[in-house]
């Protein structure tokens, strides 16, 4: 019975849970750092920068002005003189570069050499003509053909002359086809090596898209001139086959001679219709196209001094009218 002896009720031992060693070491180590920290204190031992003694000023926003029409006007003409200005250096230096190749091809030999006249001669060479060295081989052939084409055709001209002129000592009417006839062989000799000749044989020597669409162009038109003096329409200049037949029966010896004539005019306007069929071909062959063909001409036109001077001109002109103006 001694455990029923304890009173519940008394007062239990007094015991100080702050007591216990665990929590008194914890306690007492860190009780000095607690009070010495100051949160106020600066670490960092670098200078403090003062403020800036000078006062503040409030931003002033400056007026905009707008500058008068004469100084617009003043300020575009100096742009497109300066402009004009850049345009000559351009083209001074194009020049240059041009004169440099040139005088580069004299020194290596590759002087004008076509039409092949003697040295004596007053008029000297205009181009440069080699189908070997320029032209590459798979071209050659049909070049050449169409230079032979050009030949016949000069020759055919010439005996249109004579047979007129036989036409003429038996017929004073026909005085206005032998004057027409001088004036096509004058025109067309020149003419079509300039105008179709030239270009196909740059287009074959570059490959270059707006020469062979200019040599159609122009081959067309020489397609249809050589039906016309083929068919030899009266008072035309041309011993076609109409004045041929219609001068037989009055004199068989010219009228013989102008059915030779006649019979060449056919057959140069039966080749130039082949060879055009075999340029085609070619072309098709080479990938030209008509977008290409616009943009040789875009940048040929760009880079031509005439146009570049045409068009510094306008500029000028145009500036000056409306500072004149303003």
């Amino acid at each position: 019975m001694s455990g029923f002896e304890v009173n519940p009720f008394e007062n239990p031992v007094d015991v100080n849970p702050f007591q216990d060693p665990s929590v008194t070491q914890v306690t007492n180590s860190g009780i000095d750092q607690i009070e010495h920290f100051n949160p106020f204190t600066d670490s960092n031992t670098g200078t403090t920068v003062p403020a800036s003694s000078t006062p503040s000023q409030p931003a002033v926003l400056q007026p905009s002005v707008e500058p008068s029409p004469q100084a617009t006007a003043a300020a575009a003409q100096a742009n497109l003189l300066r402009q004009q200005e850049e345009l000559e250096r351009k083209a001074a230096e194009l020049d240059r570069r041009e004169q440099e190749l040139q005088s580069r091809g004299a020194a290596t030999g590759k002087e004008y050499n076509w039409p092949p006249l003697p040295k004596s001669f007053p008029i000297k060479p205009c181009f440069y003509q080699d189908f070997s060295e320029e032209i590459p081989p798979e071209h050659q052939r049909l070049c050449k053909m169409l230079y032979y084409l050009w030949m016949l055709h000069c020759v055919t001209l010439f005996l249109n002359i004579l047979a007129c002129l036989a036409e003429f000592t038996t017929s004073a009417v026909a005085g206005v086809d032998f004057g027409l006839s001088i004036l096509w062989f004058i025109l067309f000799t020149p003419c079509s090596f300039l105008c179709w000749f030239r270009p196909v044989y740059k287009a074959f020597k570059s490959d270059s898209s707006f020469n062979f669409f200019f040599f159609f162009f122009i081959f067309l038109a020489q397609i249809v001139i050589f039906i016309i003096q083929s068919v030899g329409i009266p008072r035309w200049g041309n011993s076609g086959w109409i004045s041929a037949i219609s001068v037989v029966g009055v004199n068989p010896a010219v009228g013989a001679i102008m059915l030779v004539v006649a019979a060449f005019f056919s057959v140069c306007a039966a080749m130039s219709v082949v060879l055009l069929k075999m340029v085609h071909s070619h072309y098709r062959r080479t990938g030209a196209s008509f977008q290409k063909a616009q943009q040789e001409f875009s940048q040929g036109v760009l880079t031509n001094r005439t146009f570049q001077t045409a068009a510094a001109t306008a500029a000028t002109t145009a500036a000056q009218s409306s500072f004149q103006t303003n």
